[in-house]
């Protein structure tokens, strides 16, 4: 088995003693400018890398940031957003060779735990932190805890921590102008879990866009559900069925978009003749699907890095702040179409 070179192994091939090397890979004083450029390039050779933990429990930065992920476990194989968004922060991170821990918890109260225990091992030097909820325990936990942290999305109420927001009520706004532009006067919104605070700013933002186009609650509602194609159909189905079904459905994410175009095939309810359908989130599932899905398009990588960077400006000492990532733009597909005349 390869064996781990150490400090004795860059002494011995260097030709100093353990301290010199202590010194030259710490940059503290002690050796001359040469010794200190030939054990390092020693150590290079080795392929040497230091401890993180050692580091950590020296006082320095691990290297090590960390994301914990309270979600149900069977929603997070079919959500592309994820895994667009970790994949921003990653090039981040990478590119500043720092790692990324990541666990899911089956809970907040878990996921507060596991904040506990990273802080007491030293074993990140700041975290990310998702789908912010109301009166969300985790900021002052972090805060007493003094561990750096960037919110994806903003708590309501608004908390100390730096924060990376998308545009919701823009993006509702561009989704209720574009139905009601084609004659909608029923939709449904399929939204998300009900506790997390950008699903009720997406309701609320829905409301107050149904109210300026004069819209009333019994045209245009929000049935919550856990974000799953299981829901999102189950969803549907329960909709479609009632007396005075919707003319339009607007859902949270792609796979349920996906999964309610399956349900109104299966129900004979042709799209867009008598419904249209909009995704909050596009993806490759919306672009193959037919008709494919009329969905709001962003950046959603580009989002992981404004939150990685923002991390990492944390880090260095940046005092808290809210940022905002680019605003979604809806990309009109085959799914929707005018209102039916008489439906």
């Amino acid at each position: 088995m390869a064996r781990r070179p150490t400090i004795k192994d860059i002494a011995r091939q260097a030709g100093v003693s353990e301290s010199a090397v202590s010194f030259a890979l710490n940059n503290r004083p002690g050796v001359s400018q040469n010794t200190r450029a030939r054990i390092r390039r020693v150590a290079e050779e080795l392929g040497w890398q230091p401890n993180s933990a050692a580091r950590a429990l020296s006082g320095e930065q691990s290297g090590v940031v960390g994301l914990v992920l309270a979600r149900p476990a069977h929603t997070l194989g079919v959500e592309s957003f994820f895994l667009q968004l970790v994949s921003g922060i990653q090039e981040v991170l990478a590119a500043g060779r720092i790692a990324l821990l990541f666990q899911v918890a089956p809970d907040l109260d878990a996921e507060c735990a596991v904040y506990r225990r990273w802080w007491a091992e030293r074993r990140v030097d700041g975290v990310i932190v998702v789908d912010p909820r109301s009166d969300d325990p985790r900021p002052d936990l972090l805060e007493e805890l003094a561990l750096p942290a960037v919110t994806v999305g903003e708590t309501s109420p608004p908390c100390a921590l730096s924060a990376v927001r998308a545009d919701d009520a823009g993006a509702m706004a561009q989704v209720l102008d574009h139905l009601y532009g084609l004659g909608h006067r029923r939709i449904v919104h399929v939204a998300g879990l009900p506790e997390l605070a950008h699903t009720e700013r997406r309701i609320r933002s829905l409301r107050a866009e149904a109210e300026r186009l004069g819209l009333g609650p019994g045209q245009v509602r929000s049935v919550p559900t856990d974000y799953s194609d299981a829901e999102g159909a189950a969803a549907t189905r329960r909709i479609l069925a009632e007396p005075e079904p919707p003319t339009a459905i607007v859902y949270d994410n792609d796979v349920m978009a996906v999964a309610g175009a399956a349900v109104a095939a299966e129900l004979g309810i042709p799209v867009p003749g008598r419904l249209s359908l909009v995704a909050w989130d596009d993806s490759a599932l919306c672009r193959v699907t037919h008709p494919r899905l009329t969905a709001l398009v962003r950046d959603t990588a580009g989002f992981g890095r404004l939150v990685a960077e923002e991390l990492l400006a944390v880090l260095a000492g940046s005092p808290p702040r809210s940022r905002e990532s680019e605003r979604p733009r809806l990309e009109p597909r085959e799914s929707t179409a005018p209102a039916p005349a008489a439906y």
